[in-house]
């Protein structure tokens, strides 16, 4: 742990530096050292030790605030995370008690065996300043653990020791080496807090899973920093989600999809309901663009046919806005089964948020190779609502005929209530 001078007051906090030295001091003569820094919105810039050397509580915390406890993971470099100041920040615009655990010397070594193992010792550690803070008037309810790599593990050690009593923990990708497959006493579970909810950036996947690896950290920050809706869907596999079979948020009630983030604290009732009852756990997909701050936007088509004859094809669409904008979106699984009389639910994700719909630009192709450039269809209702946005008001349009391989655009009007 080091030590910077600040203007205001003594001497600020920092984390720990070691290097890729100490890594290999580590193979001879192993060390463990824990340190908490404390951040507040009356120290932002500042950390300060929770607890002072008597074994007092630092003035600034505050035990009617809600506390987050930032847990990294396995550092084999000895560097801070790039990370770890902007997360301090973003966490500060909600006004809470912010502590970081620097393990950093525990988590700096190049025997990543020998780090699994120091995830225990430092949750023990945890649990004894817990005790402390209980002691002066905290709850294990106001406690959000949230943890990174191995830090996620720690997190669900310190729930098992309090029973799962803690508030909330979210496992941003979770370490696998050594814990995938575990019984759930030797790694994160849904038991070890009143809400767990993890996000993974890979696909060996509430669980968010997003598929583009070591990003939950920077999602997670998104999420809080800007004005994304990071929508997300139930399903049973990721194959399901890839073939748009996961559309619907039903199970979710008026809240509709659970989004990424802080904000799913916000669906915790719900799916506490779905575990306690049913057994379930819910497993979420989503996809991001690749660049910060990672938003993207999804729009179900929902389409009624009136006749038999587009048994075998698909449907494509674009948005316009007013300005005359073409938004093209990616399109789930394509090719659908349209029977009579039965909806059929599209997927789309779009690049970039499309308002002010001036028109739907539609086509319906074959999949076979009969093409008939005759042929028309009778769309009894088609229906497009923002998945991202629920709240905006769905945009229909009713009893027009579309001709096959030939593109249309079709002014939509907002929904009529009772056909919705």
């Amino acid at each position: 742990m080091c030590w910077a001078g600040s203007e205001n007051k003594g001497p600020c906090l920092e984390f720990s530096q070691l290097s890729v030295k100490d890594s290999f001091r580590d193979l001879f003569n192993p060390q463990m050292e824990i340190f908490l820094m404390l951040y507040t919105r009356n120290s932002p810039s500042c950390a300060e030790p929770l607890f002072e050397q008597d074994n007092s509580l630092s003035a600034n915390f505050n035990t009617s605030k809600k506390t987050v406890w930032l847990i990294h993971g396995y550092r084999p470099m000895g560097s801070s995370p790039s990370w770890l100041q902007n997360f301090v920040r973003i966490l500060l615009n909600r006004d809470m008690n912010i502590i970081i655990v620097d393990w950093n010397r525990g988590a700096t070594t190049f025997l990543y065996s020998r780090a699994v193992k120091n995830t225990r010792k430092v949750a023990l550690s945890l649990s004894r300043h817990i005790q402390n803070l209980l002691k002066h008037g905290a709850s294990l309810d106001s406690f959000h653990f949230i943890g990174v790599s191995l830090g996620a593990h720690i997190s669900g050690f310190v729930g098992k020791i309090f029973q799962g009593q803690i508030g909330r923990i979210t496992g941003l990708d979770p370490a696998g080496p050594q814990f995938s497959g575990k019984p759930s006493n030797g790694r994160l579970d849904y038991t070890d807090a009143n809400f767990v909810d993890v996000i993974h950036t890979d696909t060996n996947g509430i669980e968010f899973i997003k598929c583009d690896h070591q990003r939950a950290v920077y999602l997670f920050m998104a999420a809080l920093e800007t004005s994304c809706n990071f929508i997300s869907f139930p399903c049973h596999s990721y194959k399901d989600y890839k073939s748009g079979s996961c559309v619907d948020c039903d199970i979710f009630k008026e809240k509709s999809c659970p989004k990424l983030g802080y904000q799913t604290e916000l669906w915790k009732d719900i799916l506490k309901e779905r575990i306690e009852n049913r057994s379930l756990r819910t497993t979420v997909f989503l996809d991001t663009v690749q660049t910060n701050p990672f938003c993207s936007y999804y729009f179900v088509l929902s389409v009624i046919v009136l006749d038999k004859t587009m048994k075998d094809g698909y449907i494509t669409f674009k948005l316009l806005n007013q300005l005359g904008m073409v938004e093209e979106p990616r399109l789930y699984e394509k090719n659908k089964l349209f029977y009579k009389l039965q909806e059929v639910k599209i997927l789309a994700q779009f690049l970039n948020d499309v308002v002010n719909i001036s028109s739907i630009s539609l086509a319906y192709f074959r999949s076979s190779n009969q093409q008939c450039s005759t042929c028309k269809h009778t769309i009894r209702h088609l229906m497009l609502k923002s998945l991202t946005y629920p709240e905006r008001p769905p945009l229909c349009i009713y009893n027009f005929v579309l001709e096959e391989s030939r593109e249309i655009f079709l002014s939509p009007n907002i929904c009529i209530l009772n056909e919705i």
